[in-house]
């Protein structure tokens, strides 16, 4: 079953890849449906998805244009680290969007958001914690979360969430580029994602950039926040403020490459554009209890030492 299965993964490339030589539509979709239909595992019906809106938009105009009206709901969205940790922007930046799209679907549908998360990823940045991600502006009790112990149970349960419909976004953390989650494994997932008509949001933590069937793929880094806003309008001095994430977008259709600040409102739910880098505090702005500074060694040991004798050594060959 396994050889025939990866038989159909090679079949279905290969007549994608021919497709994009001639200029057609590529027939796996088509395919992997008249399969579906043939096993008599359906997803959700024509009318409920055709309803669906298949795009959502981030609000800010640069990065919807780019992508082409929005994020993509029926189809791979990779979201990248470059180190461990940037673990925390990478995912922030996908509740973030897993937030804004519970905020679109909420008045008519509050179907949970599963968060399929890797062991050593979450020994290293630790795990949602639901007074945090109401905070953030999420709802705990539609948010679900599991720890497969091995990959191949990830990628089996990512599979099968997807398909079922019954989340209104699948996040699938994974750490590095792992040797059994290559292109095959990632087009089934696709595949999935575009019968069903949901999302998946794949969170790679501390990975580089390799071939996927993702539609597109975005860097999120870390950027310095401003200061909070008062009602009044003013700025709380040596205060954090909203959450800033530096976004590029490294993977899409627009040959141009995109590079922006976005600050996300965990209130209001939405993404703001940020024109220029948040400056440094002046010592005047900084908080009042910074904290002990510790005092430089006053015998010297933080100092380079000097190299001793050398003893030159004839060589042996």
């Amino acid at each position: 079953m396994a050889q025939n299965a990866l038989a159909r993964e090679r079949l279905f490339a290969l007549r994608e890849t021919i497709a994009k030589l001639e200029g057609k539509p590529a027939p796996a979709l088509a395919a992997a449906e008249r399969e579906a239909l043939a096993s008599g595992e359906t997803g959700r019906p024509d009318a409920e998805r055709n309803g669906r809106a298949q795009r959502l938009p981030f609000g800010v105009t640069s990065l919807d244009e780019a992508m082409e009206g929005g994020l993509p709901l029926d189809a791979i969205t990779e979201i990248r680290s470059t180190l461990f940790r940037d673990a925390g922007a990478a995912s922030g930046f996908a509740l973030a969007a897993a937030a804004l799209l519970q905020r679109v679907e909420e008045a008519s549908d509050c179907s949970p958001i599963l968060w399929i998360g890797d062991t050593v990823s979450t020994m290293e940045a630790g795990l949602p914690y639901a007074v945090g991600l109401q905070d953030f502006g999420l709802r705990p009790e539609c948010f679900l979360q599991a720890l497969p112990r091995k990959l191949d149970e990830a990628l089996w349960l990512a599979e099968t969430a997807v398909e079922s419909g019954a989340f209104s976004v699948v996040i699938l953390e994974i750490r590095g580029n792992p040797a059994h989650f290559g292109l095959t494994e990632s087009r089934r997932l696709g595949l999935r994602a575009k019968a069903a008509g949901r999302p998946l949001f794949l969170l790679r933590q501390a990975g580089e950039e390799e071939a996927s069937s993702a539609a597109f793929r975005l860097l999120a880094e870390p950027a310095p926040s401003g200061m909070r806003a008062l009602p009044d309008g003013s700025r709380l001095a040596g205060s954090i403020g909203n959450p800033v994430f530096h976004l590029s977008l490294e993977k899409s259709r627009n040959p141009a490459p995109l590079s922006l600040l976005l600050e996300w409102n965990p209130h209001e739910r939405q993404f703001f554009p940020i024109d220029e880098p948040r400056r440094a505090l002046t010592p005047d702005e900084r908080s009042a209890h910074p904290g002990a500074q510790l005092s430089a060694s006053f015998d010297g040991q933080d100092r380079p030492q000097k190299m001793g004798s050398f003893l030159a050594f004839e060589r042996a060959s």
